[in-house]
Protein backbone atom coordinates (compact mmCIF):
# COMPACT_ATOMS: atom_id res chain seq x y z
CA UNK A 1 0.00 0.00 0.00
CA UNK A 2 2.82 2.41 0.91
CA UNK A 3 4.47 1.72 -2.50
CA UNK A 4 1.22 2.59 -4.31
CA UNK A 5 0.95 5.91 -2.42
CA UNK A 6 4.56 6.75 -3.34
CA UNK A 7 3.87 5.91 -7.00
CA UNK A 8 0.78 8.14 -7.05
CA UNK A 9 2.70 10.97 -5.39
CA UNK A 10 5.60 10.64 -7.85
CA UNK A 11 3.18 10.62 -10.79
CA UNK A 12 1.42 13.72 -9.46
CA UNK A 13 4.72 15.57 -9.10
CA UNK A 14 5.63 14.68 -12.71
CA UNK A 15 2.29 15.97 -14.00
CA UNK A 16 2.60 19.20 -12.04
CA UNK A 17 6.15 19.84 -13.23
CA UNK A 18 5.04 19.47 -16.88
CA UNK A 19 2.26 22.05 -16.43
CA UNK A 20 3.19 25.48 -17.77
CA UNK A 21 3.89 28.24 -15.27
CA UNK A 22 3.37 31.52 -17.14
CA UNK A 23 5.12 34.63 -15.85
CA UNK A 24 2.87 37.15 -14.15
CA UNK A 25 0.48 38.77 -16.62
CA UNK A 26 0.91 36.05 -19.26
CA UNK A 27 -1.29 33.08 -20.16
CA UNK A 28 -0.15 29.76 -21.62
CA UNK A 29 -0.79 29.59 -25.35
CA UNK A 30 0.56 26.02 -25.24
CA UNK A 31 -0.61 24.07 -22.20
CA UNK A 32 2.13 21.42 -22.31
CA UNK A 33 -0.45 18.62 -22.67
CA UNK A 34 -2.32 18.93 -25.96
CA UNK A 35 -3.05 21.31 -28.85
CA UNK A 36 -5.81 23.31 -27.17
CA UNK A 37 -5.63 26.91 -28.55
CA UNK A 38 -4.24 25.66 -31.89
CA UNK A 39 -5.85 24.52 -35.16
CA UNK A 40 -4.73 20.92 -35.44
CA UNK A 41 -6.48 20.15 -38.70
CA UNK A 42 -5.92 19.43 -42.36
CA UNK A 43 -2.32 18.66 -43.26
CA UNK A 44 -1.09 19.72 -39.80
CA UNK A 45 -2.97 16.92 -38.02
CA UNK A 46 -0.74 14.17 -36.72
CA UNK A 47 2.51 15.99 -37.43
CA UNK A 48 2.46 18.14 -34.26
CA UNK A 49 2.56 16.09 -31.07
CA UNK A 50 3.16 16.75 -27.38
CA UNK A 51 5.65 14.65 -25.42
CA UNK A 52 6.73 15.51 -21.85
CA UNK A 53 5.52 19.11 -22.10
CA UNK A 54 7.30 19.76 -25.42
CA UNK A 55 5.59 20.45 -28.76
CA UNK A 56 7.27 18.33 -31.45
CA UNK A 57 6.96 18.75 -35.20
CA UNK A 58 8.07 15.91 -37.46
CA UNK A 59 8.95 18.08 -40.48
CA UNK A 60 5.95 17.03 -42.58
CA UNK A 61 2.49 18.46 -43.08
CA UNK A 62 1.57 22.09 -42.42
CA UNK A 63 2.50 24.80 -39.96
CA UNK A 64 0.58 25.09 -36.69
CA UNK A 65 -1.74 28.10 -36.34
CA UNK A 66 -3.53 29.53 -33.31
CA UNK A 67 -7.29 29.08 -33.20
CA UNK A 68 -7.68 32.75 -32.21
CA UNK A 69 -6.56 36.05 -33.72
CA UNK A 70 -4.38 38.42 -31.71
CA UNK A 71 -3.66 42.13 -32.00
CA UNK A 72 -0.92 43.74 -29.90
CA UNK A 73 0.88 41.36 -27.58
CA UNK A 74 4.06 40.12 -25.98
CA UNK A 75 5.02 36.54 -26.80
CA UNK A 76 7.50 34.34 -24.97
CA UNK A 77 8.51 31.09 -26.68
CA UNK A 78 11.29 28.54 -26.33
CA UNK A 79 12.40 26.81 -29.52
CA UNK A 80 14.96 24.25 -30.60
CA UNK A 81 16.10 23.23 -34.08
CA UNK A 82 18.48 20.75 -35.66
CA UNK A 83 21.31 21.26 -38.18
CA UNK A 84 20.24 23.17 -41.30
CA UNK A 85 16.73 23.80 -39.96
CA UNK A 86 14.62 26.74 -41.11
CA UNK A 87 11.50 27.98 -39.34
CA UNK A 88 9.82 31.13 -38.12
CA UNK A 89 6.94 32.63 -36.20
CA UNK A 90 4.24 34.48 -38.15
CA UNK A 91 2.81 37.51 -36.37
CA UNK A 92 -0.81 38.39 -37.22
CA UNK A 93 -0.70 35.92 -40.09
CA UNK A 94 2.31 37.57 -41.75
CA UNK A 95 5.80 36.15 -42.06
CA UNK A 96 7.95 36.23 -39.94
CA UNK A 97 10.34 36.33 -37.05
CA UNK A 98 13.07 34.08 -38.43
CA UNK A 99 14.35 30.88 -36.79
CA UNK A 100 17.16 29.07 -38.57
CA UNK A 101 20.61 27.54 -38.54
CA UNK A 102 22.34 30.40 -40.35
CA UNK A 103 25.35 32.66 -39.59
CA UNK A 104 23.04 35.70 -39.86
CA UNK A 105 21.25 34.54 -36.73
CA UNK A 106 17.62 34.17 -35.76
CA UNK A 107 15.10 36.81 -34.75
CA UNK A 108 15.15 39.06 -37.83
CA UNK A 109 12.00 40.14 -39.70
CA UNK A 110 12.99 38.05 -42.69
CA UNK A 111 10.42 39.24 -45.24
CA UNK A 112 10.93 42.97 -44.79
CA UNK A 113 12.09 44.77 -47.96
CA UNK A 114 12.10 48.48 -47.01
CA UNK A 115 12.75 48.14 -43.28
CA UNK A 116 15.55 46.20 -41.57
CA UNK A 117 15.23 42.44 -41.96
CA UNK A 118 18.36 41.08 -40.26
CA UNK A 119 19.03 40.76 -36.54
CA UNK A 120 21.44 43.36 -35.17
CA UNK A 121 23.49 40.73 -33.32
CA UNK A 122 23.91 36.96 -33.44
CA UNK A 123 22.35 35.58 -30.25
CA UNK A 124 21.52 31.97 -31.14
CA UNK A 125 22.64 29.15 -28.89
CA UNK A 126 24.30 26.17 -30.58
CA UNK A 127 22.00 24.01 -32.72
CA UNK A 128 20.24 21.44 -30.56
CA UNK A 129 19.98 23.75 -27.52
CA UNK A 130 16.91 25.64 -26.34
CA UNK A 131 16.57 29.31 -27.35
CA UNK A 132 14.09 31.86 -25.98
CA UNK A 133 12.31 34.63 -27.86
CA UNK A 134 10.61 37.62 -26.24
CA UNK A 135 8.62 39.23 -29.07
CA UNK A 136 6.62 42.44 -28.72
CA UNK A 137 4.26 43.59 -31.47
CA UNK A 138 2.48 46.92 -31.02
CA UNK A 139 0.81 48.40 -34.09
CA UNK A 140 3.14 47.45 -36.91
CA UNK A 141 6.27 47.83 -34.74
CA UNK A 142 8.14 44.72 -33.59
CA UNK A 143 10.94 44.19 -31.06
CA UNK A 144 12.63 40.84 -30.52
CA UNK A 145 14.94 39.63 -27.78
CA UNK A 146 16.72 36.33 -28.33
CA UNK A 147 18.27 34.73 -25.26
CA UNK A 148 18.18 38.08 -23.47
CA UNK A 149 19.81 40.09 -26.28
CA UNK A 150 17.88 42.65 -28.32
CA UNK A 151 18.14 41.58 -31.97
CA UNK A 152 15.29 43.69 -33.42
CA UNK A 153 14.52 47.09 -31.89
CA UNK A 154 11.13 48.65 -32.71
CA UNK A 155 11.21 47.86 -36.45
CA UNK A 156 8.19 48.24 -38.74
CA UNK A 157 7.04 44.82 -39.92
CA UNK A 158 5.77 44.87 -43.48
CA UNK A 159 2.64 43.22 -44.83
CA UNK A 160 4.26 40.51 -46.95
CA UNK A 161 1.01 39.55 -48.67
CA UNK A 162 0.10 43.11 -49.74
CA UNK A 163 2.99 45.55 -49.36
CA UNK A 164 0.74 48.47 -50.34
CA UNK A 165 -1.19 48.01 -47.08
CA UNK A 166 -0.11 48.18 -43.44
CA UNK A 167 0.20 45.06 -41.31
CA UNK A 168 -3.23 43.70 -40.34
CA UNK A 169 -4.37 44.85 -36.90
CA UNK A 170 -5.17 41.27 -35.86
CA UNK A 171 -4.27 37.80 -37.05
CA UNK A 172 -3.08 34.37 -36.05
CA UNK A 173 0.26 33.32 -34.63
CA UNK A 174 1.83 30.57 -36.71
CA UNK A 175 4.68 28.19 -35.99
CA UNK A 176 6.09 27.94 -39.49
CA UNK A 177 8.40 25.35 -41.02
CA UNK A 178 10.37 24.42 -44.11
CA UNK A 179 10.25 20.64 -43.74
CA UNK A 180 12.54 20.31 -40.72
CA UNK A 181 11.76 18.74 -37.33
CA UNK A 182 11.25 21.43 -34.66
CA UNK A 183 10.49 21.70 -30.96
CA UNK A 184 8.68 24.40 -28.99
CA UNK A 185 7.79 24.80 -25.31
CA UNK A 186 6.80 27.49 -22.79
CA UNK A 187 4.68 29.51 -25.23
CA UNK A 188 3.15 32.38 -23.26
CA UNK A 189 1.22 35.43 -24.42
CA UNK A 190 0.27 38.73 -22.82
CA UNK A 191 -2.28 40.69 -24.81
CA UNK A 192 -1.68 44.45 -24.74
CA UNK A 193 -4.48 46.98 -24.51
Amino acid sequence: MFAIILLIAATSVGVESAAPRPPEGYTALFNGVDLTNWKNEGKARGHWTVVDGVLHYDGQGDSLVTSKNYGDYELLVDWKIGPGADSGIYLRGCPQVQIWDNPIGSGGLYNNEKNPSKPTVFADKPVGEWNTFHIVIHGDRVSVELNGKKVVDDVTMENYFDRSKPLPTTGTIELQHHGNPLEFRNIYIKELK
